[in-house]
């Protein structure tokens, strides 16, 4: 079995690369590919990795496991360190995450790099300064360029671009213009290394993100909500009583595992605790039932998810994370179950007012709950069909909230799907990307109902669907099932939309590139292309896709053949206006599939 290599600081990449001479570049995506086959893990922590006979790169991390230094990476052969082994282990070396800005006693288990907390910022910026300005402005050319390229040509150049212009602008203090530009390079990363799990919906996203935001701080504006603050930057909150309402194992892709357990104030305020740590798959698993360190509770996340704290001296981060600091002191709390306060709230709205809420702020959609009262009506494909408890309520999809099959969340919505007509409280995210889908954390059953989960007393009326296995034990009887509940599913707003050639034609410039978009446009008539989206109304989308297509295919060239304009600004702008006005959109049309269907269509065919 192969050793796994320690995260490296992108900086750290970003200046191996660059050290390169443009012969060695030209090489390095080859030996990258090859190297971490050939990894081994020394007595003293450190990783070696055998070029040949006359190389061996060696990988020190320091104590947190990271190579954040690099004389941390050092190699044998003559060239050192400016050689292309070094480039090409650290290369091939998961990406660290960036270090958080506090003082050490205020920082909890740090979170996987996969996924980066938003950074909402609470002080108003005056005005951006000169180093600011330069930083978004060659972070801009940086994503314009990877653009232009696409993943199959993003290789480890175009990513270490991007890296050292990430670098800059941490270092000029734009935090969220970093974090997106890291999140393009996992992302090429990831197509590049053809993971299953990488959506190509999932880097066009994170390539929108990142143009758009450099994009704006590069013309000048001055927005807190574009700069951003410093991830986990805890802050004062004293005195906080919270009670549990679930619990969420977190498994990255990066070899990162633990649980995030849920909690609810008395005044409807969200907060977490985490405990993220590197371990994978087993500590995910175990981490739900492991010590929560927050002021010397005595309690473990399962009993925080089913109980609650009573914290003085409380440190809290701008996305509602608790914090352990020195002064942190924390007492247990008699747990209360979802019908009581604080949690009654997060069930007595429609689903589709709370999610026209979260459409309408996106920086809060990334960890907001919603909870809804549904009637389960079966299992369709990867989905659960259930329509919720209200008049004309459009049918549901739930999807597991972590697929991975050794979490028990697919499991335990096939077992539901298997009871047509029970009423189930569900408690889950909603799937902003999708109609009407929810990926539930955990259920319960509903008040009253006949026809419900039968839980466990000690489960405090809800089981947490990433951690606690549902048995036949915990089901009725399904003879006495109601009876048959219409499973006729209403329009897919989103599914029927031609907004899809719109989205393909994106898709095709982040994994092909600029020249994809072109060979696209040529193939196909501009009416069979644009022609459905006019019919639909969708002008807009129309023409800002032609016009796409038509700057992908401008490449002035003078009477020699060399290009007189090959900035990729033009492209990238165009890739950008259609980006935007897509998920504009699709935006609307999720909402839509949320909101209640007219009379009688709930119960009839398409």
């Amino acid at each position: 079995m192969s050793t796994e290599l320690p995260p490296v600081a992108p900086e750290v990449l970003a200046e191996a690369v660059e050290n390169l001479t443009a012969r060695l570049r030209k090489k390095l995506d080859a030996a990258t590919e090859s190297c971490a086959a050939g990894a081994t893990s020394v007595a003293d922590g450190s990783v070696t990795i055998a070029f040949g006979e006359d190389a061996l790169v060696t990988l020190r991390p320091g104590p947190a496991g990271t190579v954040t230094e690099a004389g941390q990476a050092t190699c044998s052969c003559l060239l050192a360190p400016r050689c292309l082994h070094r480039a090409a282990a650290l290369g091939a070396a998961p990406l660290a995450d960036t270090v958080p800005v506090q003082p050490p006693a205020e920082q909890p288990a740090p979170e996987p790099p996969a996924e980066p907390a938003p950074a909402v910022p609470t002080d108003p910026v005056p005005a951006l300064t000169e180093a600011q300005l330069g930083a978004a402005a060659a972070l801009w050319h940086a994503a314009a360029e990877a653009l232009a390229a696409g993943a199959t040509a993003g290789g480890a150049v175009v990513q270490a671009e991007l890296l050292r212009a990430a670098h800059t602008a941490r270092l000029a203090g734009l935090p969220r213009a970093e974090a997106a530009a890291l999140r393009v390079v996992r992302g090429l990363r990831a197509a590049r290394e053809r993971r299953a799990a990488q959506r190509l919906g999932a880097l066009t996203g994170a390539f929108r993100e990142l143009l758009h935001t450099a994009g704006l701080l590069a013309s000048g504006a001055a927005d807190p909500v574009l700069t951003g603050t410093a991830r986990r930057a805890y802050a004062p909150g004293g005195s906080l009583q919270v009670h549990g309402l679930c619990r969420e194992p977190v498994l990255s892709a990066t070899g990162y595992g633990g649980v995030v357990t849920h909690l609810l104030a008395p005044d409807g305020s969200r907060y977490s605790v985490s405990d993220v740590r590197p371990g994978g798959l087993a500590r995910a698993r175990g981490a739900g039932s492991a010590s929560v360190a927050l002021g010397g509770a005595t309690l473990d996340h399962a009993g925080l998810a089913r109980g609650g704290l009573r914290i003085v001296g409380a440190t809290v981060s701008a996305e509602g994370r608790l914090g352990a600091g020195r002064g942190v002191r924390a007492t247990p709390l008699r747990g209360t179950p979802w019908t009581e306060q604080p949690a009654a709230p997060l069930f007595a709205r429609p689903a589709a007012e709370a999610v026209a809420e979260l459409l309408a702020d996106p920086e809060a959609a990334e960890s907001a709950l919603l909870g809804c009262d549904v009637t389960v009506v079966g299992a369709a494909g990867e989905h659960l069909l259930v329509r919720e408890d209200r008049p004309d309520a459009p049918l549901l999809r739930l999807l597991p909230a972590h697929p991975h099959p050794e979490l028990p969340h697919t499991a335990n919505l096939r077992r539901i799907a298997a009871y047509p007509g029970l009423r189930i409280r569900v408690l889950g995210r909603p799937d902003l990307d999708r109609a009407a889908t929810l990926r539930p954390l955990a259920v319960g059953p509903v008040p009253g109902a006949p026809y419900t989960l039968r839980l466990p007393g000690e489960w405090l009326g809800r089981a947490d669907l990433g951690y606690d296995r549902l048995q036949g034990i915990q089901f009725p009887p399904q003879a006495e099932a109601p009876g048959a509940v219409p499973a006729a599913e209403g329009p897919d707003p989103l599914a029927d939309s031609p907004l899809w050639r719109v989205r393909r034609l994106l898709e095709t410039g982040v994994a092909g590139g600029r020249r994809a978009v072109a060979e696209a446009a040529r193939g196909t008539e501009p009416v069979a292309s644009y022609g459905p989206l006019r019919r639909a109304g969708l002008s807009a989308a129309a023409d800002l896709s032609a016009a796409l297509a038509a700057e992908a295919d401008r490449r002035p060239r003078d009477a020699f053949g060399r290009l007189t304009d090959p900035s990729p600004d033009g492209y990238a702008w165009a890739w950008l206006a259609a980006a935007t006005h897509l998920a504009a959109a699709e935006r609307s049309l999720v909402a839509a599939s949320w909101a209640a269907v007219p009379n009688g269509a709930a119960s009839t065919s398409r």
